[in-house]
C-alpha cells in the first residue's frame, strides 16, 4: 500500500474500516478504496416484470469486478455492491386503490437512487431497469447525479398463447375478457397471457419508455427490444456496458451532455412514430426537469409544435399491440428499434448529431449497428406507414385550459366523424364507481356516451392511477355491441388502453378544474381539427360561474378538500396530495407544487427542426 493511501487511512480510520472490509468481501483490492467508485443498480418489484433483473445485475457486477484492479488494462476503481430500488406492479394493481402507488413509485425510485448515488458518491453507474415507472425514476436520478452512467432494459416478456385457439396473448388480452360471460375462458386467458419473465410485451408504456430512453441517448439502441430471457442480456451485453461505461468515465461524458433539448425532441418524435403510450407526456417532462429544463412544454416542445408534428410530419411506423398485431419481440425479430430510428433519420425527422451513451452520436451509433430496412409488416416506412399521422395528440379547450389532455389517436377504433366526437357526459366520482357500473349494469352505457371519471388526478386520488381495467372493459363492450363510448379523466391510462380515451385532463377536479363542473347529460365535444376538448354548457359564463360557486361552497364546507377526493391515509399519499404538480409538469412530487430544477443548463439549444418540414406558423400561448 502506498504511503499516500496509508496516510489517508491513518487520518480517517473510522471512515476507511468498512470500506476496507467491503473490498475484501467483494474480492477487490483494498488499495483501491480511495479511487472513484463504480457500481450497478437495479429495480425490484412484486411481479414477473422484475424477476430477470437480479441475474443481469449479477452478470454486469461480475464483469465490472473482473475489469477492476491495478494491472495493465484494468480499471483503477472502487467497486461497490449492487443496490436495488422497489416498485409496485401495475398489472396486478390496475382497478384497485393500490394503483395510486404506481406513479408514486417513479418518485420513490428517484428518491432512493438519489440517496444511493449521492451518498455513495458513485463516479460511474450501470442501471438495469424493468416495468415503466422505475426506469424514468432511475433516469431522473442519474441526470440529477450527473456522473457517467448507462442504462439497460431488463427486457420484454414473450407473448403467451391461447391453448384453444393459438392466438397470441398479453396482459391486455386478459383485461379485455373481464366482461366475458364464460368463466372458463376468463380463467384460460388469465393462465396463459403472461408466461415467463419480463415486462409488458406490446408497445405499452414500458416499451414506449425503453425506446424513449434509447433514443434520448442513455441506452444502447440494440439493447431495447430483446426479451428478458434473451441470452445476449447475460452473455454479451454486460461486457459491452462495462466498456461503454469505461469510455464515458475516461471522456467525462455525462448524462446532461446526452439528454439535451434535441435528444428529448428526438425521443418524443420516435414515441409518436411507434404509437406510444400517453404516459410519455407525463414522463418526458420529469426527465426534462432532471436534465435541467424547467418546463418541457416551453423549453423543449410546445403543445402546438407537438400537434403539428403528430398531425402533419410524423407517421406511425409500427404495427404493434395494443392498436396493431405484433409485440416488441417481433420488432426485435425484424431488426429492433434501430430500424425505426434509421428510417426516421433517413427521412430527416431526427437530429443525428446528439451524443449517446456509447460515446457516439445517434447517427454514428445507428451507422455502426447497420440495421435492416423496414420489413413492411411489423415496421413500415415513412412513405408507406401503418398510419399516416403520429399516434398522440394533446388537447386544449374549456375542459383542458392547461393544454394537458392527451389522446392516443393510434388507438382510436371509431367515433370520430370528420375528426370530431360529440357525446353525452356520464359522470363518475372516481374509478371504483365506474368499475361497479361496468360489472353490474353494462347495458346502461349507450352509443356516444362520454364517461367522465374525476377526482383521480395527482392530488385528488392521490397518485393519479392508470385505468387499464375500465378502458379494457369499455373496449370489449364497444366491440361486442358495435357502439362508441368515450372516456375522459384527470387520471391516466395504461399504454395498453385503446379506444377514444382522453387522460390527464387539467387542472384536475380536486383543484377545481373545469372537469369538476361537468354534469350528467352535458354535451362533450372532442375536436381534433382544432385539438380542443370542450363542454358546451361551460361555454356559457353564467353556467360556469354558477357551477364553480356551488363547487367552492362544497369544498369550503369540507375544510378545503372536496369530499369526493380519495383518502390520503399514508405518508406517501399525504405527500402526493400536498406536493404533486400537474400532469403538464409530470405529475411528480415536488415541494410547494413547484418543479425543482437542480441547476441552470449551459447546453446549446439548437432548435432542430425536421428536415424540409416547418414549425406551425404560430405558437398559441398556452
Amino acid at each position: 500500500m502506498s504511503n499516500a493511501k496509508i496516510v489517508l487511512i491513518d487520518r480517517h480510520p473510522g471512515r476507511s474500516t468498512q470500506t476496507i472490509g467491503l473490498a475484501r468481501e467483494l474480492g477487490t483490492d483494498p488499495d483501491l478504496i480511495h479511487e472513484p467508485s463504480v457500481g450497478v443498480v437495479g429495480t425490484k418489484g412484486d411481479s414477473q416484470c422484475y424477476l430477470g433483473v437480479l441475474s443481469k445485475v449479477d452478470a454486469i457486477h461480475d464483469k465490472l469486478k473482473n475489469r477492476i484492479g491495478k494491472g495493465e488494462g484494468q480499471l483503477k476503481l472502487r467497486l461497490v455492491q449492487p443496490e436495488y430500488t422497489i416498485a409496485t406492479s401495475d398489472g396486478i394493481r390496475n382497478g384497485t386503490r393500490e394503483m395510486r402507488y404506481s406513479l408514486i413509485g417513479r418518485e420513490v425510485t428517484n428518491d432512493a437512487l438519489c440517496e444511493h448515488l449521492e451518498a455513495t458518491g458513485l463516479a460511474g453507474t450501470i442501471a438495469v431497469v424493468a416495468c415503466d415507472k422505475p426506469p424514468v425514476g432511475t433516469l431522473a436520478a442519474l441526470l440529477e447525479h450527473n456522473q457517467p452512467s448507462i442504462i439497460m432494459s431488463d427486457g420484454t416478456i414473450r407473448p403467451g398463447k391461447d391453448p384453444a385457439t393459438g392466438e397470441a396473448l398479453d396482459i391486455v388480452s386478459a383485461y379485455q375478457v373481464a366482461g366475458h360471460p364464460d368463466p372458463e375462458l376468463r380463467h384460460r386467458i388469465a393462465c396463459n397471457a403472461c408466461p415467463g419473465i419480463g415486462s409488458c410485451g406490446g408497445m405499452f408504456t414500458y416499451n414506449t419508455m425503453q425506446t424513449f430512453i434509447g433514443v434520448v441517448g442513455m441506452q444502447p439502441l440494440h439493447m431495447v427490444a430483446p426479451a428478458s430471457d434473451d441470452p445476449r442480456r447475460l452473455n454479451e451485453f454486460p461486457a459491452e456496458l462495462v466498456e461503454h461505461l469505461a469510455r464515458l468515465m475516461k471522456s467525462g461524458l455525462k448524462p446532461r451532455d446526452i439528454v439535451v433539448r434535441d435528444s428529448l425532441r428526438n425521443a418524443m418524435i420516435v414515441a409518436m412514430a411507434v404509437g406510444g403510450s400517453t404516459n410519455v407526456t407525463l414522463h418526458a417532462p420529469e426527465i426534462a426537469r432532471a436534465a435541467g429544463y424547467a418546463d418541457f412544454w416551453k423549453d423543449v416542445m410546445t403543445p402546438a409544435e407537438f400537434n403539428h408534428l403528430s398531425q402533419h410530419v410524423v407517421p406511425v411506423l409500427t404495427n404493434a399491440r395494443p392498436y396493431g398485431k405484433y409485440s416488441m419481440l417481433d420488432i426485435d425479430r425484424v431488426g429492433g428499434v434501430q430500424v425505426i430510428v434509421r428510417e426516421l433519420l433517413d427521412a430527416g425527422l431526427l437530429n443525428g448529431d446528439v451524443m449517446t451513451c456509447t460515446g457516439e452520436t445517434l447517427a454514428q451509433q445507428v451507422a455502426r449497428l447497420a440495421p435492416k430496412r423496414p420489413d413492411g409488416e411489423v415496421i413500415l416506412t415513412v412513405e408507406k406507414p401503418y398510419k399516416p399521422t403520429g399516434g398522440l395528440r394533446v388537447l386544449g379547450g374549456n375542459l383542458s385550459p392547461d393544454f394537458s389532455a392527451i389522446l392516443k389517436l393510434a388507438g382510436v377504433e371509431g367515433g370520430l366523424e370528420n375528426n370530431v366526437f360529440r357525446g353525452r357526459a356520464r359522470v363518475f366520482e372516481g374509478e371504483q364507481g365506474l368499475l361497479a357500473a361496468l360489472d353490474k349494469t353494462p347495458q346502461l352505457f349507450q352509443n356516444h356516451d362520454m364517461i367522465i371519471v374525476r377526482y383521480e388526478g395527482p392530488s385528488g386520488a392521490p397518485g393519479m392511477p392508470e385505468m387499464l381495467d375500465p378502458t379494457s372493459r369499455i373496449t370489449t363492450l364497444c366491440r361486442e355491441r358495435g357502439i362508441v363510448v368515450g372516456l375522459m379523466t384527470d387520471a391516466r391510462f395504461s399504454g395498453g388502453s385503446v379506444g377514444l380515451v382522453i387522460g390527464h385532463v387539467g387542472p384536475e377536479a380536486a383543484l377545481g378544474g373545469p372537469i369538476a363542473l361537468i354534469e350528467n347529460g352535458d354535451e362533450i365535444v372532442a375536436d381534433l381539427n382544432k385539438n380542443e376538448l370542450n363542454c358546451t354548457a361551460l361555454a356559457d359564463p353564467g353556467t360556469f360561474a354558477g357551477r364553480k360557486a356551488a363547487w367552492d361552497k362544497v369544498v369550503a364546507a369540507n375544510g378545503g378538500l372536496h369530499p369526493n377526493c380519495g383518502i390520503a391515509d399514508t405518508r406517501l399519499l399525504h405527500r402526493a396530495r400536498h406536493t404533486s404538480v400537474p400532469a403538464t409538469r409530470g405529475g411528480g412530487l415536488h415541494p410547494n407544487r413547484e418543479v425543482w430544477v437542480r441547476e441552470p443548463r449551459n447546453a446549446t439549444r439548437s432548435g432542430f427542426v425536421p428536415k424540409n418540414r416547418h414549425r406551425p406558423t404560430t405558437d398559441r400561448a398556452f
